[in-house]
């Protein structure tokens, strides 16, 4: 078994919970309340910008160039690609400012960023796998289970479920398996147990949206 396959494994639970999840399920229907949606693309807003800073510190350790340069432009399509997403719900929506950074954001990016400096190059590529590979599984679960006609969250499904965002996820995991598959034992676990906690995180960062938590 490769890595990765252990690691979804070892999630299965969670991304479980998470496709459960009151905040998934209403915006799938297209039923989510628009104050907590407003929330929740605010902080997106601002996990992004943070998201895309820890790529760029993994691209700058990633000992193999065209991995490196694969980080590179992972970077890029967090800022750019998603951004645009962001900035036509924010019109949508009628959200002026992000505001500021809630404890569920604030928890998850400082993960993200000491664990992409501190740890060990491939631990933190692991920790960044989730973000990818759960938003995709669940942009398809939403995308092949909905049933509802001018969903307002359609752009969102769409974009993660489409085949661009599908191709950036493989890449992601195809990196990760490599580097599992030349590291040790020991890096191995780290790398596991990073890639279950930001799976965790993933979901508080969703709840924290459905309860509108603040410090």
């Amino acid at each position: 078994m490769n890595w990765s396959l252990n690691a979804w494994n070892n999630i299965s639970g969670i991304y479980q919970s998470i496709i459960e999840m009151p905040f998934i399920r209403e915006l799938a229907e297209g039923s989510l309340d628009a104050e907590k949606f407003r929330f929740y693309i605010a902080q997106d807003a601002h996990y992004l910008e943070h998201f895309s800073k820890s790529l760029a510190l993994l691209s700058a350790r990633l000992p193999d160039t065209e991995d490196a340069l694969r980080f590179i432009r992972f970077a890029e399509g967090a800022i750019v690609v998603e951004k645009s997403l962001h900035d036509s719900y924010f019109k949508q929506f009628s959200v002026s400012n992000k505001g500021p950074m809630e404890p569920a954001c604030h928890h998850y990016t400082h993960f993200l960023k000491s664990t992409s400096v501190l740890d060990p190059v491939e631990t933190g590529v692991a920790a960044v796998l989730p973000c990818f590979w759960i938003y995709r599984e669940v942009g398809k679960y939403i995308y092949t289970h909905q049933q509802t006609e001018n969903n307002p969250y359609q752009l969102w499904i769409e974009t993660y479920a489409g085949n661009d965002f599908d191709n950036l996820v493989n890449d992601a995991i195809a990196i990760c398996d490599r580097m599992a598959s030349k590291t040790t034992s020991d890096i191995q676990k780290q790398m596991l147990q990073a890639f279950k906690t930001a799976s965790k995180l993933e979901y508080d960062f969703w709840q924290a949206a459905w309860d509108q938590r603040k410090w």
